[in-house]
Formats: structure tokens, sequence, C-alpha cells
């Protein structure tokens, strides 16, 4: 039977499961990635596994996200990191080298491989014909150490692009497309596979813009072929050796099936605050704005920060506007000073900011309250830009060029100047002095983790109860974030390696008094939650903080597959209603009582009584034998314990 492309590379990788969908399968990884905001943790679960050394093909630590230093947090976190690649033999990508997605598929990013990484935009290198797939970060410790990934089998949703963007419409306008056609819940447990005629059209980058927001639609991953486009990206960046053609069989099958004629595409733009309220730009023309942000893994491209300059050439953005402007890689931000783009952009106003995730995680250019920002970004969920008020559309870099020298969102095709097409380098400013390859093992075995005061120890967790009465302290809406759960920002971002520190910011975007009533729960608590309860990020301290504060259970309608995994990792019970209708009866203050829990688990049949209410609620979970086992022992890392 011909087979898509996701097909070909999970069966490449396969090493145990059947490629049905919903069945757990297990992967060989053969790449990770790890980001400093989630790889603190990673490295510390690597310390607690006993590691002595990475057993992947290549892994690779980014230092992208915590890039502010207001005070000696960061600057620790930062030497640790350095201290255990060094330890465990790992690359290691120092700070200001770029942004981890854009920055390994120009150094690191090899067709065919696979890849897990503790960053839910993992998904990015699936531009490179990669199945590169966001994970928590235990997920990624494990794999460091050799083991494989499990995941349900996800259906093959394949997307055929026909035609061709037309001018002033780019990638961005693509993915946004496809979110205001399915929302933020729409790839659940569905890798996308891009094919068709359409593709024609794409570079590699343009490609990146697609697979990064594929996260935003709750997809396992994207997958596009490994072509012509991918060969010319290769060659850029002197590493045409590691191209290998891979495409999907002519006549492939896929479990779901949609077209998008690209020639129908228009510029779009997402509303706050939620990735999925996707609007025509023209729709919404003439809303005043107060700041433009161009950057992050969602416009990574060199011709995404070309495009803008050329629009602003010679002109000055509105003086209403702060228009800052984040390099995604340090090769990057020379290559535009090449072609002298980055004079550009200076003279027209922007503010060149380091290279990067900064604004796209809350870390600065945070916006003012009550002023509207248009930013090339991935997300904007509430607060996570750093202001709890705040007022974040999502656009292309074009639709935010145009409206930063408006002063008012504009649709690119309105602003009356001809399109233009910037000229890019053949040949990439390569450099790799920021990165740091792994010791041999003989220098590792030497080398001592260096631990600042903020760098705590993993907290130790105690297996699970066969009888609780926990109170609901929260019930959450629907699409409840990860960054409502544990948020992003400058305040909370550096505490990501001190759990005790960091859990007092423990559903801040959702209930400021959750920390002080989880600690007064003695015997701990649970929460209740709406349609896909954690989607977002893939950072496990959404999971990990809360069950330092006593969280046992999460009673929902539905999970985020990454939220999902990471609450069963640290021994919280992911449990979905029966009946999606008995959600609405549940209130906070009442007392849930579960009884029997090792055989409910096991044979998947939960009763909850709330005694409250006298009400008797079904339930069931999603868990694999070896997930039930794991969430007993009060997580994956006590489990391990107990094992010889």
């Amino acid at each position: 039977m011909p087979r898509s492309l996701a097909r070909k590379l999970i069966g490449a990788h396969l090493v145990e499961g059947e490629m049905v969908p919903g069945r757990e399968i297990a992967l060989a990884i053969d790449q990770t990635l790890t980001q400093d905001a989630t790889g603190t943790l990673v490295m510390q679960e690597l310390e607690a596994l006993g590691l002595d050394r990475a057993r992947t093909r290549t892994s690779v630590q980014y230092v992208d996200h915590n890039l502010l230093q207001t005070d000696q947090k960061n600057a620790e976190d930062h030497r640790f990191l350095r201290s255990a690649c060094r330890r465990y033999g790992l690359w290691f990508s120092k700070a200001g080298n770029g942004v981890s997605h854009p920055t390994h598929m120009q150094r690191f990013g090899v067709p065919g491989a696979s890849m897990v990484g503790s960053d839910s935009h993992t998904c990015a290198a699936g531009c490179l014909g990669m199945l590169a797939i966001g994970v928590g970060g235990l997920e990624v410790a494990m794999a460091i150490a050799g083991r494989p990934l499990r995941i349900r089998m996800p259906q093959v949703w394949g997307v055929r692009l026909t035609g061709s963007l037309r001018p002033w419409v780019s990638a961005k306008d693509v993915i946004l497309e496809m979110l205001r056609r399915h929302g933020v819940s729409g790839g659940v447990h569905r890798i996308i596979e891009y094919h068709g005629p359409g593709l024609a059209g794409l570079s590699a980058m343009d490609r990146h813009v697609i697979a990064n927001m594929g996260a935003e639609l709750g997809a396992t991953t994207t997958v596009f072929p490994s072509d012509s486009a991918v060969w010319e990206f290769l060659r850029a960046e002197g590493r045409e050796q590691d191209f290998t053609v891979l495409t999907a069989d002519d006549g492939a099958e896929y479990d779901v099936e949609e077209t998008i004629d690209l020639c129908e595409v228009e510029p779009l733009i997402a509303q706050p605050s939620a990735p999925d309220k996707v609007v025509p730009v023209r729709e919404v023309a003439g809303t005043a704005i107060g700041q433009v942000v161009i950057g992050s893994s969602a416009n990574p491209g060199l011709r995404d920060f070309a495009i803008a300059a050329a629009m602003v050439r010679g002109r000055q953005t509105d003086p209403a506007v702060s228009f800052d402007v984040n390099p995604t890689s340090r090769e990057i931000l020379a290559d535009l000073t090449r072609m002298g783009a980055t004079f550009d952009l200076i003279s027209a106003g922007a503010r060149i900011h380091q290279a990067g995730c900064m604004g796209c995680i809350g870390m600065g250019q945070a916006p003012a309250v009550g002023q509207n920002s248009l930013r090339t970004f991935p997300r904007n969920f509430p607060g996570r830009s750093g202001t709890r008020e705040d007022s974040v559309w999502l656009c292309s870099p074009e639709t935010a060029a145009a409206s930063a020298l408006m002063g008012v969102i504009t649709d690119p095709r309105d602003l009356g100047i001809e399109y233009p097409e910037p000229v890019l380098p053949e040949k990439a400013s390569v450099n790799t002095a920021m990165l740091e390859p792994p010791l041999p093992e003989e220098q590792a075995r030497e080398v001592e983790l260096v631990k600042g005061t903020n760098v705590s120890a993993l907290p130790e967790f105690d297996a699970l109860p066969d009888r609780m009465e926990l109170p609901v302290l929260l019930k959450a809406g629907n699409d409840v974030s990860t960054d409502e759960i544990s948020p992003a920002g400058a305040r909370a971002l550096p505490l990501r390696s001190n759990i005790p520190a960091l859990a007092e910011f423990s559903f801040a975007g959702v209930d400021s008094d959750y920390p002080a009533r989880a600690r007064e729960a003695v015997g701990g608590h649970a929460v209740v939650g709406g349609d896909n309860y954690g989607q977002g990020s893939s950072r496990e301290h959404a999971a990990i903080a809360p069950r330092y504060l006593g969280l046992r259970v999460v009673l929902a309608r539905s999970f985020a597959r990454i939220h999902w995994q990471n609450l069963a990792n640290f021994g919280i019970v992911p449990l979905e209603f029966d009946d999606p209708g008995e959600y609405e009866r549940i209130e906070v203050g009442d007392v849930l009582e579960l009884s029997d829990l090792r055989r409910g688990l096991s044979d998947n049949e939960i009763t909850i009584r709330d005694t409250s209410r006298d009400l008797v609620i079904r339930a069931s979970h999603r868990l694999s034998p070896r997930q039930v086992e794991a969430v007993l022992a009060g997580g994956v890392i006590p489990l391990i314990a107990t094992r010889p």
C-alpha cells in the first residue's frame, strides 16, 4: 500500500507497537533539543536517572529564553546548563547564538531523523522532513538516556496545497488559515502532512513557519517532504551532504484529508487572546496599535526580516508605535547586516534586540496596558507577553510592517507600494563559534555540575494512595493553557530550576489565591478542567509545580497531549468525564472521594463521589498499563528508583 511520509518516518523508527491510530507505539530517537526554560529540569532529571553519557546521535542545549539578567538567577542557570552539557555529552549553544528551532534547523537538522524536544514548537523541524515531536522534559531526558519515546499512534492528516501565494500573502497566513478553519484543538492526536503542487512556491523557512504553529493546532507534529527546497536550504548552510530525498508515495492515503488553494489565502490576523480567533486583516483595519514586534520561532527566517526591512526602507514608522525586532539567530542578524537591511530597520525607527525568544516568552518588550501589540509570534495567550492585561494580535511580517508604518492595523495590500522581493544571499553567514561541542567521554567524567543558589533539587513525590478525599480548589474553563497554569514572563521564568519558588506562581493566570489555598489543603487536592486542558507549551513545570503544592487529580473533559503526558509523568491522575455534562455539576470547594484507586485505574473504571452534593461521577483515563504503573508509584522517576 502506498505510504504517507509520516508513516514512512514512523516506520523507520518504530521499535515497538503497531501503526494503528490510538495504540501506543515506541520510537527510537536520534536527536534531542532542549532550551534553557525547560532544560534545567531535564538536566536535573538526567542527574536523578544517574546518566553517564548521552546515547543519542545529537543532543543540543540552547540558551534562548531566559536572556534578561536582572539578577543572578539566569546567569546561574546558564552556568549549570553548560556544566551539565559538558558532563553528559551534549552540545551547548550560548546565549545570543539564536532561538533553538531555526538554529537547530541551520546547524543540525537532518531529513529523515527523529527528534524530541522539551519545547512544543520542536515540530518546526518537520519542515526538513524530520519526525520532530514536542514532549515534556522527562521524555527528553529518557531519550537522552537511550530510551524510546512512547506515544499514541496519531492519525495522519494530509493537507494538499495547490496554487501559489499572491503578493503580500505569506506562510504565516497559511497557518492562520488552518487555525481559522480548525481551532486550537483541530490537530489533537494527528500528524499534519503537507503535500501537493503548492509546495513548489514555499521555501524551507516558509515551511518552518507553518510547521512551527502546528503546535497551536494541538498536532503531535507536522511533516513536509525533503525536496529541492530543503536541498537549497542545506546548500546555503554548507550542509548539502546531509540532504536526502524523502516524499510520500504516489497515491498515499491519509486518515483525514484537506485542500488549501494558496491563491485564495488572504492576509489574516489572530485577535486577542487566542491563536484561533482569526479574521481577515481588512476586517479589523484601522484599529490603533502601540507596538509591533517581528521575530520568534514562528517567523524566524531571513526573508521574514528582509521583507519588513524592504517595506520600511526610506520611511519612518508611526511615532506612536514601538517597532521592535528580535533576530532569531546570530547568523540571520549577520546576513541582515550584510544585506544592508539592519540599517534600513534602524533608520525607520526599529529597536534591535538580541537574538532569542525575548518578547515571545514575555522576556522583555511587555506592552502597555490598553495598547494593541501586533506580533509575528505563535501565541497570544492572556498575559504571555509579560503584561497581565495585554492585547496581543498575531500576524505576518508584511501585516506587521505595514501596520507599524501606518500606526493602525493595515492590510499590506492597502499600503500603496509595490510588493518588494528582497534578494537573499546564496550562502549563509555560518559561524559556529558560539556552539560548544561535547567533551570527550574521559574528560566529561571529571566535570562537576555547577549549581547556584537558584538550582533546587527535584522534589520527591510519594506513591498514590488507594483512597483520597480531595477538595476541588480550582475549576478551569476550556482551552486553559500551560501559560495560565505556570506562567512565562520575566518574573517567573528565572525560577524554572527552583520548583518551590516557581510553585508560588501556579495558576496565576486563573486564580492567584491557588498557591495559598493549596498549602492549606492537607492531604492533597483536585482541579476540574474543561476541554483541551493544558494546551500550548510543553513545559512540565505546569505539572510538577502544582504537584509540589499537592495536586493529585485533574478531572477534565479532555486534555492536550503534552500536558496529559506530563501529569502522568509526575504522578498526577489525569481523568476524563465519561459524561462531559457532569462538568457543570461540580463547583469549587466540593470534596471528591476516590476509593479503590489501584483497581479502578487498572480496570479503567473510576467512580468519584462528590460528597458535598451527594453526586456519583463516572470517569476514565487514556493511560497505558505502563503509565498506570508510573502514576501509582508517584511518577516515572520514583518508579525507576524502585527497579534494580
